[in-house]
């Protein structure tokens, strides 16, 4: 991994950029999840549903890049791994990961239930990832242990 080290900078830059890729449909696809679960008529449902399968395919390619990016970090750096702070940063990235699929499910549950108009569960649904975001920058930024 060492023929890597001299782009660690332009890798870097390519993990943050994908990462923001992911983290904007992370973001966006739950409130098309209320959006088509509000929707009185099929063609608007059936809309939602085409949004919400291309935006899905979208971030799911943001977050496979930001994984290989991330990956390419570790490889030119390998120290990282005995870090406090990325080790907490390798757990919530865990948690992405099962937020992404729990879209998908949502995906897939909205495609085959019949709609409810109880968005309550999905607002807050929507709002995890900020608590990803937010937490996963103040590590990678203040490296605080």
């Amino acid at each position: 991994m060492d023929a890597f080290a001299p782009y660690y900078a332009l890798i870097k830059a390519l993990h943050v950029a994908f990462m923001v890729t992911w983290f904007a449909g992370l973001f966006y696809l739950p409130r098309l999840f209320i959006y088509h679960t509000e929707a009185a008529d099929t063609p608007s449902r059936e809309r939602f549903q085409v949004m919400e399968r291309r935006l899905f395919a979208i971030m799911t390619i943001g977050a496979v890049l930001t994984a290989f990016f991330g990956l390419l970090l570790i490889g030119v750096n390998p120290g990282l791994l005995g870090l406090g702070w990325f080790q907490l940063k390798l757990a919530l990235l865990v948690g992405l990961i099962i937020y992404h699929y729990r879209c998908h499910a949502w995906i897939v549950r909205l495609r085959t239930a019949p709609p409810s108009d109880d968005t309550k569960w999905l607002r807050w649904f929507n709002e995890i990832p900020v608590f990803f975001l937010l937490t996963v920058i103040i590590l990678a930024v203040t490296k605080a242990f």
